[in-house]
């Protein structure tokens, strides 16, 4: 049996040994592509986060700990992770699946988002409750490059920084390709810091 159809939930994936996520990825990639292939949709964009989503259901327990997605339509590995695999048919129908995000499609789906520069400010909302309440719960904002130059991901940065205690972790998602050029002094940065030996160094040991 194929890995991928042993996967219905996250709990199920995190049974796997680390040597089967290679696998994995290689058969979700495959499947991305022939679902997209008959629903349509993003696929270049979900190609790049099968790793991603799957190391982070893989170290993460969710749903209880909450992944909060940025570029909503990111999530197809996502999707297929938790539970809607079968359904994928259906993407973007009548019915169907959303191609985004939608938080009464799923408990996985922490916060409905298409391409609007909020996930580190939700994220920091959801850490903060958890503190309040007094949960040991994770909360993760994956944003990307484009998304980070906005003026409300700034903002919740910012909080965030003064912020103590709090179980918030912000991935940034830097694959180049947003819809326009990033622009701007954190632009450069990060593509000095890509750029440099450090970097490089510490890629080459990951």
């Amino acid at each position: 049996m194929n890995l991928l159809e042993t996967i219905n939930q996250p709990a199920e994936l995190r049974k796997l040994a680390r040597t089967q996520l290679t696998p994995l990825a290689a058969e979700l990639r495959q499947y991305l592509l022939e679902s997209v292939a008959r629903t349509g949709g993003h696929l270049s964009s979900n190609l790049g986060t099968v790793e991603l989503s799957i190391a982070l259901h893989y170290v993460f327990n969710t749903p209880y700990d909450r992944i909060v997605w940025d570029v909503g339509h990111q999530t197809y590995s996502h999707k297929i992770l938790t539970g809607r695999r079968e359904r994928m048919h259906t993407l973007r129908q009548f019915e169907g699946l959303s191609g985004f995000p939608k938080r009464d499609e799923s408990e996985y789906d922490t916060f409905g988002t298409a391409h609007s520069s909020t996930s580190i400010s939700a994220a920091l909302g959801m850490a903060q409750a958890a503190k309040i309440k007094g949960e040991h719960r994770h909360a993760i904002a994956v944003i990307g490059d484009g998304s980070m130059t906005a003026g409300m991901a700034f903002e919740a940065l910012n909080n965030a920084g003064v912020q103590e205690d709090l179980n918030l972790l912000v991935i940034l998602n830097d694959n180049d390709m947003s819809i326009s050029p990033p622009v701007g002094a954190l632009n450069r940065y990060l593509a000095r810091l890509m750029s440099g030996q450090f970097y490089s160094a510490a890629k080459n040991v990951g």
